[in-house]
């Protein structure tokens, strides 16, 4: 089990990252705040220890996805309308980024996580391929089609590499 010190200084560093991860995946602020919890009770608990700081950081991300996953799947989620879609409450996210996040989130899951993780979070495709568990050639095509996606959807822009 991990100490206070390890879980602020993972508050500190991650915290905005799993928030805006989860987001993506529920797009319930409900729903991102208890696994966001989740997320970081795994942390406290996991006892190996990491092998760097980028180390930490992918396996959080890891964990954030399948939780959200988790989520997405359970009986509950599918036959209950939450709150949140009755009501829209603000995003994680700057208020400039709204137009463009809002056309990510409509992406296919996939193409969100490479995204997100490649433009907000600054990994690189061999990198994504490790966290997502995919091979490297398969993060360059979901990048590509996704990039094309965007740029339909928000009429034709210049999105780039």
């Amino acid at each position: 089990m991990r100490n206070d010190a390890a879980a602020d200084r993972a508050l500190d560093l991650y915290a905005d990252t799993v928030r805006r991860i989860c987001f993506i995946h529920l797009k319930s602020n409900a729903d991102v705040e208890d696994v966001f919890q989740e997320v970081f009770l795994k942390y406290l608990l996991h006892d190996n220890p990491f092998e760097s700081d980028a180390h930490e950081k992918a396996w959080l991300i890891r964990v954030a996805i399948n939780a959200c996953k988790d989520v997405l799947k359970s009986f509950f989620h599918k036959n209950v309308s939450s709150f949140d879609d009755l009501h829209n409450e603000p995003f994680y996210f700057q208020e400039q980024e709204s137009e463009v996040m809002d056309a990510i989130l409509k992406l296919p899951e996939k193409y969100r996580d490479v995204i997100y993780l490649h433009y907000y979070e600054g990994y690189s495709a061999v990198e994504i391929a490790k966290i997502i568990g995919k091979k490297e050639n398969t993060i360059y095509t979901w990048l590509d089609r996704a990039r094309k996606k965007l740029k339909e959807s928000l009429g034709g822009g210049q999105i780039g590499r």
